[in-house]
Parts: C-alpha cells; sequence; structure tokens
C-alpha cells in the first residue's frame, strides 16, 4: 500500500483497534478459480464504481471490521491474470450491505464469523487501488502462501489437542471389564495419530524453512502439500477422538464437533484440496517431463533434480 494507505488504516491494524478482512470469493461462480470473478471496479474520474456479491468473507460481521481488502475485475480484456485489481473499501461505505452471516455446520463464528457482502454502486476514491490496476492476482498469490502454512500450523494444534482428549477419554472409562485404551484397536489409532502428526509437522517445517531460504515459488508444492495434508490427518484424529468419546463426541460438551467443523472447513478455505493436487501433480512430472526426449544414453546418467 502507499504511505497514506498505511497512515489511515495499518497503524489502527496494528495497534489492535480495527479489524480487517478479505473479499475474494463469489456465491455465482467457481472461486477456486480466482480468475472466474465476476464483480466490477469501474473507473469513474477520480473514483472507482464496485458492483457485486461476495461470500465467506471472514470477519465482515465483527463491529470491529472497519477495512474491506475487495478483490475485483477492473479490464476484463486485459490478460487473464491482470484483470483483477484490489482495493480499500471502508465497511459503512454508501452500498455496501452485510446480507448474512454464514453457518459452518450451524456454528457461526460469532463476533468473527463469516458473511455475504453485496455491493451496489459503492464509490471509493482512485487513491484507495493497491499497487494499480491488474496487480490484484499477484497481490492474491503473495498472500495465500504465508496464510496456508498459518492454517496448517493451527491445524497440527488442533489435532494435537484432539489427540489429547481422546487418549484422556480412553484412559478413563471402562468397557466390557477392561479400559477403553486396552482394547487393541485403540492403539492402532493412538500409533497412527501420532505418526500422522509428527510426519505432517516435519513438512510444515520443510515448508517454512524453504518459504525463509528460496521464497514462496519455490516452495509451492511443499506450501500445496501441507494445505492437503494437515486437515486431513487432523480430521481423522477428530473423527477417532469422537468415536472414543461416543455420542458426548457429537455434542457441544467436548469441542470435538466444532473442531470437526473448523478443520473442515480448510480442505475449501484458501483453495481447495483438489486445486493444491493439482498444483503438486504438475510440478512432479514438471521434472520428468525430459525424459520423454531423452534417449536411451541420456536416460542411465540423468539426474532428476527433487525438492
Amino acid at each position: 500500500g502507499t504511505r497514506a494507505q498505511k497512515d489511515e488504516w495499518l497503524a489502527l491494524l496494528m495497534n489492535g483497534e480495527i479489524r480487517s478482512a478479505f473479499l475474494m470469493t463469489e456465491p455465482f461462480t467457481a472461486s477456486s478459480d480466482a480468475t472466474n470473478i465476476e464483480t466490477h471496479i469501474v473507473r469513474d474520474g477520480d473514483e472507482y464504481v464496485i458492483n457485486g456479491r461476495k461470500w465467506w468473507t471472514s470477519g465482515a460481521p465483527d463491529p470491529r471490521c472497519k477495512i474491506f481488502i475487495f478483490m475485483g475485475k477492473t479490464d476484463v480484456t486485459a490478460e487473464r491474470h491482470q484483470q483483477q485489481s484490489m482495493i480499500l473499501v471502508p465497511r459503512d461505505a454508501p452500498g455496501v450491505t452485510v446480507k448474512r452471516a454464514l453457518h459452518v455446520f450451524g456454528y457461526d463464528d460469532a463476533p468473527h464469523g463469516h458473511a455475504e457482502v453485496l455491493f451496489e454502486n459503492v464509490r471509493v476514491p482512485a487513491s484507495n487501488m493497491l499497487l494499480g490496476e491488474g496487480r490484484g492476482f499477484e497481490i492474491a498469490q503473495g498472500r495465500l502462501g504465508p496464510g496456508r502454512i498459518h492454517h496448517c500450523m493451527r491445524t497440527i494444534g488442533v489435532a494435537e489437542r484432539a489427540l489429547e482428549k481422546m487418549c484422556t477419554r480412553l484412559l478413563t472409562r471402562t468397557a466390557f471389564g477392561k479400559r477403553i485404551a486396552d482394547h487393541s484397536v485403540w492403539e492402532q489409532r493412538i500409533a497412527e495419530a501420532r505418526t500422522n502428526i509428527e510426519m505432517t509437522r516435519l513438512l510444515t517445517m520443510k515448508a517454512a524453512y524453504m518459504m525463509d531460504t528460496v521464497g514462496n515459488k519455490v516452495a509451492k508444492s511443499e506450501i500445496a502439500q501441507i494445505k492437503v495434508a494437515g486437515p486431513r490427518i487432523a480430521l481423522q484424529i477428530i473423527d477417532d477422538a469422537i468415536q472414543a468419546h461416543g455420542g458426548g463426541g457429537v455434542t457441544k460438551d467436548f469441542g470435538l464437533a466444532k473442531m470437526y467443523a473448523g478443520i473442515r472447513t480448510l480442505r475449501l478455505a484458501d483453495g481447495p484440496d483438489e486445486v493444491h493436487n493439482r498444483t503438486i501433480a504438475r510440478l512432479e512430472m514438471k521434472k520428468y517431463q525430459d525424459l520423454t526426449q531423452a534417449s536411451e544414453g541420456e536416460l542411465k546418467t540423468l539426474d532428476v533434480p527433487r525438492s
């Protein structure tokens, strides 16, 4: 952002006086492909006029949320990844309507929450544009990598908590004359849970190390891998913990149902598993694409690069 943008909003955000929300996902298009967004940002003199509808805007229902970082299209004729721009929109700007809070398996996550937001002829100063027209996709890609690894770090913590709850429950309940923990099926599940947590933790640490040392672009595959692996292993552990708690596991009494709802959402948030697996597969195949053109002699000496 510009110096003026930072002076107006960043200091308040850093001091915790206000909050922001990021708006990219839309209800009427497949938002797993960010180039599909349909909301428009149109220049009109010294202002931009915004029209469209967003949803799954995390944090928008919170009364402390004062500024939106909005992604829309400024030029539909430009190159595919240069049609999008990001612009700052005050939450109280005329024409902005928070239509409803969106519940996740019945949980509203108040006061933070997630919302559907409507923009009808919303006008903001042209100076609110971030970096310049056509830079929105670039900004999004720079932000999403660090965001995804943050999700994975928290996910590992949730998995640890679910495993703790599971073990505590199994050690304190008796069935068929012995502790539930002493039934062999639970030994298998606990062992797999610990192994999967440690594997995912190490992969997350590797991705973080690569981001710090060689950059997000080189670490693209590792970031995608942890975004897929983290929620999947956590969901399995939470599911086993629910099973260990019997009927209590699906109530609100033990917090496991809410854990499941939150982590299940992460298989969609910041890109669904299918998109990340597509990235992993394409990067993997790219390592070997020269093999299809190599001679028999070259194949014997070819050193295929590995991450």
